[in-house]
């Protein structure tokens, strides 16, 4: 039945207006895969990670062609490094979705690649490739947080930095960086966010608002960098941004002492 309606003339003419149809099935397979991690134990986790490590850097390859100058390297594994973090992220919510989050999942791994097309085609990231570097921190950092017990600090720590990696290094390339420059803004902006996850993991706020913390600091290292650089005073972006991160920390002492 399936069949006979893709080979209508209206159903074929609805597949030929869709660009890169070949993303969809990506997204389809790697949100299949983060269901698979959702409901399987650690072991089985891994595997799906490791099998979602492998698909997501090889179609990214396939869809996103030969690298081209200024555009980066890191683009390569956003795809993978956001498969990840929503397989880590969706064992907090599965007991309340179940599999009904895996079109969600889709859609938001969809949504990816075709942040990264639009960069392709305009040589420069846009907003959605922003939005997405943060939720994808949000995600990992909170799926980490879930995974590993709040009494093993260090372990969960060295996680949070290894998945925020792949998103510090598409944001220094994002900002025009490359090569061992755009290394070191990654490692400028890992010890911020090492920094930060540190701290909360002695102060331990409930929920995900350490995880909230963490992306902020990740958006706001990211913004004040990309400030400097665009000619900002260095006193305005210290006021702009250190106001915001002073509002995150209010926030995490406030639900602290609830």
């Amino acid at each position: 039945m399936i069949s006979r309606l893709l080979r209508r003339p209206g159903a074929e003419r609805a597949l030929e207006r869709i660009e890169h149809p070949e993303a969809i099935g990506l997204a389809v397979a790697l949100a299949a895969l983060a269901a698979v991690g959702w409901l399987s134990s650690v072991f089985w986790l891994t595997v799906a990670i490791g099998i979602q490590l492998a698909v997501a850097g090889l179609g990214a390859v396939w869809i996103l062609g030969p690298a081209r100058l200024g555009l980066g390297f890191a683009r390569y594994a956003s795809l993978a490094s956001a498969s990840v973090a929503l397989t880590l992220f969706g064992r907090l919510l599965v007991d309340r979705g179940g599999l009904l989050l895996s079109p969600i999942a889709a859609v938001l791994l969809w949504v990816v690649v075709w942040g990264e097309l639009d960069a392709d085609r305009r040589d420069r990231p846009g907003v959605l490739i922003d939005l997405a570097l943060v939720g994808t921190v949000f995600a990992a950092a909170a799926g980490v947080q879930r995974l590993v017990p709040a009494d093993a600090w260090p372990p969960g720590l060295v996680l949070i930095v290894l998945l925020t990696l792949v998103p510090a290094l598409r944001a220094a390339e994002a900002r025009g960086r490359s090569g061992v420059e755009a290394v070191g803004h990654t490692l400028l902006h890992l010890l911020a966010v090492a920094q930060v996850a540190a701290a909360l993991a002695l102060l331990q706020p409930p929920g995900v608002v350490g995880a909230a913390l963490i992306a902020l600091t990740f958006h706001a290292w990211g913004g004040a960098a990309a400030a400097l650089e665009s000619g900002e005073p260095s006193w305005r972006i210290a006021i702009e941004f250190g106001a915001l991160a002073l509002m995150g920390l209010v926030l995490a002492l406030l639900v602290q002492g609830m």
